[in-house]
C-alpha cells in the first residue's frame, strides 16, 4: 500500500512536470530523495512517461490524424508532398532521430552516471538560464506552418539533450524554437508533437526492465523498484494530470512568458546543489 501511494504521488509529479519546461526526470529524481523513498530508477521514469504522452495523443488527436493522413497521402500522391501537414509528419520523424540514436548508444550512461544529483542541479540552473535568454531575445514572428527541415533537426538535437536529467525535453525544444524565432504557442505545440515518438518508444523499450525488476534489485536502472501495478497506477495518474497541464500551458504561452519557470528552475537547482553539498541528499 505504501508503494502504491508513492506511485500515485510520482504519477502526479510526472503529469505536472512533463510538459512544463522544468524537467520531469529531474523532479522524479529529486523529490523521491527528499521524501526518503530513494531513486525510482530510469526504467520506471521512462515507462510512466507513456501516460503523459498518451495525454498528448488524446489532446492533439485531430492534429495527429490530419498529419498522419497528409503524410501517408504524400507517399503516393506528389501533389500532397508540399502540404504543411505532410511536411510536419516528416519533420517529426527526422527530428526524433537524434534522441533515439543517442538514447540507444548511451543507455547505460543515462541510467547510471547522468542521474547524479550534482548533474541534475547544475542542468536545472544552466538550462533554465538558457530558456530565459531564448525567450527574451527570440522573436515571435514564425508560426508552425513555417517550420523547415533545418529547424526540425535543430529542435530534435535540442530535444536529445533532455537525455540528461534536469535539462527538460520541452524546455530544450522550446529554447531552440525561441532562438529560431518561433512564437511561443508554435514552439510549444511542435515540442509536444516531437516528443511523441521518442517518449513512447523509450517507455516501451524500458518496459521490459520494469517487468524484470524485483524488490531489492541491485540494478541501478531498477533502483527502488516498484511493482507492475504501482507502475501502471503511476502511468494512469500521469495521463490524467498531464492532460490538464497541456490545456493550461497552451493557454498560458499565448499571453505570458516562460519567466516563472526560469526562476523556479534556478531556485530548485540551487537548493539541490546546497542539499547535496551539505550531505542532506545523497548524490
Amino acid at each position: 500500500m505504501v508503494d502504491l501511494l508513492q506511485a500515485v504521488v510520482l504519477g502526479i509529479i510526472q503529469g505536472l512536470t512533463e510538459f512544463l519546461p522544468i524537467s520531469s526526470s529531474a523532479h522524479l529524481r529529486i523529490y523521491p530523495e527528499l521524501f526518503g523513498w530513494g531513486d525510482p530508477g530510469a526504467a520506471f521514469t521512462a515507462v510512466i512517461q507513456i501516460g503523459t504522452e498518451l495525454a498528448v495523443l488524446v489532446f492533439f488527436r485531430n492534429d495527429i490524424a490530419r498529419i498522419v493522413k497528409a503524410w501517408v497521402l504524400s507517399l503516393f500522391k506528389p501533389e500532397w508532398r508540399g502540404h504543411v501537414d505532410a511536411r510536419l509528419g516528416w519533420y517529426i520523424i527526422v527530428g526524433s532521430l537524434p534522441i533515439v540514436i543517442l538514447g540507444v548508444l548511451f543507455k547505460d550512461v543515462i541510467e547510471n552516471q547522468l542521474r547524479s544529483l550534482w548533474i541534475v542541479g547544475t542542468t536545472l540552473i544552466v538550462l533554465g538560464l538558457i530558456l530565459g535568454l531564448a525567450d527574451r531575445i527570440g522573436s515571435t514572428r514564425r508560426t508552425i506552418g513555417e517550420l523547415s527541415l533545418r529547424d526540425a533537426v535543430l529542435m530534435g538535437v535540442a530535444q536529445a539533450c533532455a537525455l540528461i536529467p534536469g535539462v527538460s525535453r520541452s524546455g530544450a525544444t522550446l529554447s531552440m524554437g525561441r532562438f529560431l524565432g518561433y512564437e511561443r504557442e508554435a514552439a510549444t505545440r511542435f515540442a509536444f508533437l516531437l516528443a511523441i515518438p521518442a517518449v513512447i518508444g523509450a517507455g516501451l523499450f524500458e518496459l521490459k526492465d520494469v517487468v524484470a525488476c524485483t524488490p531489492g534489485s541491485t540494478d541501478v536502472a531498477c533502483a527502488n523498484s516498484y511493482s507492475g501495478l504501482d507502475t501502471f497506477v503511476a502511468t494512469v495518474v500521469s495521463f490524467v494530470v498531464g492532460y490538464a497541464v497541456i490545456a493550461w500551458l497552451l493557454r498560458w504561452v499565448t499571453t505570458r512568458t516562460y519567466t516563472p519557470f526560469v526562476v523556479y528552475r534556478v531556485i530548485l537547482g540551487a537548493v539541490v546543489l546546497v542539499l547535496v553539498s551539505t550531505g542532506v541528499l545523497a548524490a
